[in-house]
Order: structure tokens, then sequence, then C-alpha cells
């Protein structure tokens, strides 16, 4: 099947996904809420939305494999393989901060062919596919134009269980507060990755994140016109933890910028 056909198919089964969770906003309790870790939480919604999309997804491609935060189905990583986060930004869906996302990526080998990122509470769904650009609900879309990182907005996630790198973190974020437009946190990583890709966003930094975390918006940037990178401006940023996303005018600085604190 094409990467563009797969793409349409999977857009629909993560809207599906959506209707469920905004369906069930509003009704998490304090007992429906699982702590995984430090500061990192799971629902009901996580776990049932994982199942959906596992269920919906198999037979876009027979015998796929998935890679899933929730690990409801454990298959392993095969030829081709689902990468999921089915609630990115569970935080914010418990406590009715709304801004939370289906994030979906398909990958053959190391390579990612398809991404699908669902904003659940605009309605709004990115996705790419191999070559053939980057879309937000049918329009083509751009990461922006702008040349300098003074004149940049940026967007980051706070550290919530690794705190080993957080003085240089600080700091970091001290000089972008002096030498930018602004920071803005928004509690989805795959959201952050998509306003990058349509150009909301000049540019997105963050560690301590999995591969379900940014797969798919990585790559919405990318087919954007943009750049992804780690800290040390190599390719390791799906399964390094830390990652680097903008436009290709304002990556060379930012990068700079990013390695001299992290």
């Amino acid at each position: 099947m094409k990467p563009e056909a797969v793409c349409k198919k999977v857009c629909i089964a993560v809207k599906k996904a959506g209707k469920f969770i905004r369906n069930n906003t509003g009704k998490i309790s304090s007992g429906d809420v699982k702590t995984k870790g430090v500061h990192d939480y799971v629902t009901y919604v996580d776990r049932t939305t994982e199942q959906l999309l596992v269920r919906e997804l198999k037979p876009i491609m027979p015998g796929s494999g998935f890679l899933t935060e929730e690990k409801t189905v454990k298959t392993g990583q095969r030829e081709f393989t689902w990468i999921i986060d089915p609630l990115d930004g569970t935080t914010n869906f418990i406590h009715g901060v709304p801004c939370f996302s289906v994030s979906v990526a398909l990958m053959k080998g190391g390579s990612l062919l398809a991404g699908v990122v669902y904003e659940i509470n605009l309605d709004e769904c990115f996705y790419a596919w191999k070559g053939g650009g980057a879309y937000l609900n049918g329009r083509r879309i751009h990461v922006s134009g702008t040349k300098k990182i003074t004149d940049s907005l940026l967007a980051t996630g706070f550290p919530f269980y690794d705190y080993s790198r957080l003085d240089g973190y600080m700091e970091l974020f001290r000089y972008f507060m002096k030498n930018t437009h602004g920071l803005r946190r928004l509690g989805s990583a795959a959201v952050d990755l998509a306003w990058v890709a349509c150009g909301r966003m000049d540019g997105f930094y963050e560690y301590g994140l999995k591969a379900w975390d940014v797969a798919a918006g990585a790559f919405l940037v990318k087919e954007a016109g943009g750049e992804v990178c780690d800290f040390k401006g190599k390719e390791n940023y799906l399964n390094g933890g830390e990652i680097i996303a903008s436009n290709r005018e304002i990556n060379k600085e930012f990068k700079r910028i990013v390695a001299k604190y992290l």
C-alpha cells in the first residue's frame, strides 16, 4: 500500500480514537488516575484508546509490530512498526487543560513513512507521508520563515523526572526568555512539534522524551521543510531522549545555543 493511502487510513483511526477521548473528557476522577513513575500518570482512557488504535491499525499493515506507551500489546519491532502515544498530554487531560493529542507514526526498518498527530480540542489533524509534504485538515503546511532566534517563538517541555540536567536547562530557559519572542509550554510534545511544522512555533526543544512522544511530530516537521536532531546535532532523536526541531533558517543558531547549555 502506498504511504499516502496508509496515512489517510491512519487519520480515520486516529480521529476515532480522538472521539473516544473527547467523549471521556471531564469524566476522570482521582480513582481513575494511576501513577507509572514520578509525575507520570495514566488513566483507563490512555489504555482503552491504545487498544482501540491497535485494533484499527492492524488491518492496515497486517503483520506489523507495535511500539506503544502503555504496552497493551507486545509484538516488538518488525519490518513495519507502529509507534503510538494514545494520549500525549495525559496530565493536561486529567486536569481539563485543553491541549492533548493522539500521536501515531509508521516506521519501516529505521525510517519513518507516515505520521499523524490529532489535537483533539481544536479538531486539528496534522498528517504527512514520506515525500508527500505535511498537511493540517487538508491544507498543506510549512515551517516558518523566521530567520533569527531573537525573532522566534519557541516551545519546550519541563523536565518531570530527570533533574540531572536541570541547572543547564534553567540557564537555557533564562537565555531564551531574554533573547526570543517568548517560550511556550503546551504539555504535549506531539502538539509542540505539529505547531513547529505548521509555523506557529519556530522551534522546539526538550529532553526526557520517548520515541512515541516525538516520532509522528518529528516526521511532520521534516515533511514540512524543517530540521530535526538531538542536542549534539545528530540523528538520535527518536531513542536518544532529546530533540531539537525548527525551521531551517534558525536551525544552526538554535543548535549552537542549546549545545552550549545542555
